[in-house]
Parts: structure tokens; C-alpha cells; sequence
């Protein structure tokens, strides 16, 4: 009797075992293989987040301006997939400046996703760059859920880590290319589409925005 309790008992464990490791082996599988981005057609649109179809596929994702877009527009957007004990989430930015941001602010003690989405709704990427870099603390304390203390957090974390962020932004300091980039996506153009001509283009100084528009379309439609 003794032996068979003791092999029973030693069978339920190996089922537990064998459970545990298959939701830690998920749950690695899942941190581990991130989506970075996703391209496709709005097909609904709520209060803080659209589903978008990539390939038959609908994917929800959480966005500041959600209710700006429009059913049917084909959108890229960059993504941070969010693992959660109940949930997986998607936040995602048309803008890759903005991502940028959104990732080095949640690295910050007390800034999660959701609040991070928020504080770039009303201060975008390059402003709030700007904020942290003069140490503006004033204005760091007036976005959403930003208080004195998590206001100082930002800036001691991160002061000075934008490199990238602004060795980007002075590539591409163009108001015209950026006019031109707005015109380019409202013709249907897709931003994946834009990354072959935005090195030759976004330099050129010498051009109006009809200019440059007109020249972008030629080397697109090579």
C-alpha cells in the first residue's frame, strides 16, 4: 500500500512538473520573440486602441491617437509587446522617435507602459527630449501622473541617453522632407516604402515641398 501511495504521489508531481515547465517555457517564449512592428489595414477603431489587419490577422493595439484614425487607412506602426500575468499588450507609435522614448521611459522606477502612452500624447518625443535635457523639471511635473519625485527620476535616468534619438533627428531636420513625408503617406504611400528615399531627400535643402513631392514620386515609382 505504502509503495503504491509513494508511486502515485511521485506521478502527480511529474504532471506538475511537467505543467509548470510548460507555462515557464511559454511565458520565456513569449518575453523573448517580441513584436517590433506591424504594417496592415485599421479595421476598428476605439476608445484608446485600434485593431489592426495584418494578413487576416486583427491585432490590438494601444495607441494615443487612436481616435484620430480612420477605417481602411494602411498604417506602420512600431510596437512594444507588453507581458503581463492576464494579458498581453500591444502600445504602438507611427512615429520611431517617439518609440524610442517610450522605451527608455518605462526603463524609469514608477513610469509603466500606460503612463509612459499618456506623458507622450501631450509632450511628444522631441520635447520631452528637450524637457529632460534642460532639466525642466516644471515641465516634466505638469504631464499626466508626474509628480516632484518621478519628475527628478526621469531626468537623473535619463539626461543624456538620446544620442541616437538626436543623431536621427538632425539627419532628418527637414521641414520640407517632413511636409513631403506627410503628403507621401496621405497618397498612400507606406513609411517601410519612404525608408529608400528619406537618406537621398530629407538632406536636400535646396527644394520646395511640390519639388521634392514631385522627385519622390519619380524614385518611387522606379
Amino acid at each position: 500500500m505504502y509503495e503504491k501511495r509513494k508511486i502515485k504521489t511521485f506521478a502527480h508531481r511529474q504532471k506538475a512538473d511537467a505543467f509548470l515547465c510548460a507555462i515557464i517555457g511559454s511565458y520565456v517564449y513569449r518575453s523573448e520573440i517580441m513584436i517590433a512592428f506591424l504594417e496592415g489595414i485599421v479595421r476598428l477603431i476605439r476608445e484608446k486602441s485600434i485593431v489592426l489587419d495584418v494578413n487576416g490577422v486583427g491585432y490590438e493595439i494601444y495607441m494615443s491617437d487612436a481616435q484620430t484614425r480612420k477605417q481602411g487607412d494602411e498604417l506602420f506602426v512600431y510596437t512594444y509587446e507588453h507581458v503581463r500575468e492576464d494579458a498581453i499588450l500591444l502600445y504602438g507609435f507611427t512615429k520611431e522617435e517617439d518609440y524610442e522614448v517610450f522605451m527608455r521611459l518605462i526603463d524609469v522606477k514608477g513610469i509603466g507602459p500606460r503612463s509612459a502612452q499618456n506623458i507622450l500624447a501631450v509632450c511628444p518625443g522631441r520635447q520631452l527630449i528637450e524637457a529632460i535635457e534642460n532639466d525642466d523639471i516644471k515641465r516634466l511635473k505638469s504631464l499626466p501622473g508626474i509628480g516632484a519625485k518621478t519628475a527628478g527620476q526621469i531626468v537623473l535616468d535619463l539626461k543624456g541617453k538620446f544620442v541616437s534619438v538626436d543623431a536621427q533627428e538632425k539627419k532628418i531636420d527637414n521641414p520640407v522632407w517632413d511636409e513631403t513625408e506627410e503628403a507621401l503617406l496621405s497618397l498612400g504611400y507606406k513609411s517601410s516604402q519612404l525608408g529608400a528615399i528619406r537618406k537621398e531627400l530629407a538632406p536636400r535643402t535646396d527644394l520646395s515641398t511640390p519639388e521634392m513631392v514631385q522627385m519622390a514620386l519619380r524614385q518611387l515609382a522606379k
